[in-house]
């Protein structure tokens, strides 16, 4: 039995299964840009998983137009006719993984791409705690405590230096006050 995914995009939802390409309402991705869409449930290998950690990568194959849609309204005797028409304005997508280990091959090379420009801006400082790039500003904040004091100065100097999250600095900080 294959794997496949429900998925939600545009306020829909599609069962996906990889390689599959389908019509789906405009996005503002460009194309050969890939999406993320938010996985509802993942299935196909046995039980179903309502509450998947697992991503669904698609890639913008190209915006299109609908089919046309003739609207004529028409009343007796009146002389009234009216006609219109209308175009959906669509994206085709098509499926390129369901799950996170055939996704790291595909999408690694175009975040290396993108990330190029700002490692020339400015490296990552040593000393990092682990997991740093991925941690909320939440669970900065509850980590930090923890941390020894070149770590909570590393990441507050990595934080200034690039993304400068108000939150982050302020725990950050506070976590340095703390330590001193």
């Amino acid at each position: 039995m294959s794997s496949y995914a429900i998925i939600s995009l545009g306020g829909k939802q599609y069962r996906v299964h990889e390689g599959e390409r389908l019509l789906v309402d405009r996005l503002r991705a460009d194309e050969g840009a890939t999406v993320e869409p938010r996985v509802l449930l993942v299935g196909g290998n046995g039980t179903p998983d309502l509450a998947p950690a697992t991503t669904v990568t698609a890639r913008v194959v190209g915006h299109e137009l609908g089919e046309k849609i003739r609207i004529g309204k028409y009343r007796r005797r009146t002389g009234y006719k009216k006609h219109t028409g209308h175009r959906s304005r669509l994206t085709r997508i098509e499926i390129e993984s369901i799950g996170g280990a055939r996704r790291a091959k595909s999408a690694a090379q175009p975040k290396a791409e993108k990330s190029a420009p700002s490692e020339t801006k400015a490296p990552e400082p040593a000393g990092l705690p682990d997991g740093y790039a991925s941690m909320t500003i939440a669970q900065l904040s509850e980590a930090a405590s923890g941390w020894s004091r070149e770590q909570i100065e590393a990441a507050l100097e990595h934080e200034r230096s690039g993304k400068a999250r108000k939150g982050a600095l302020a725990a950050l900080e506070s976590a340095l006050e703390e330590k001193s």
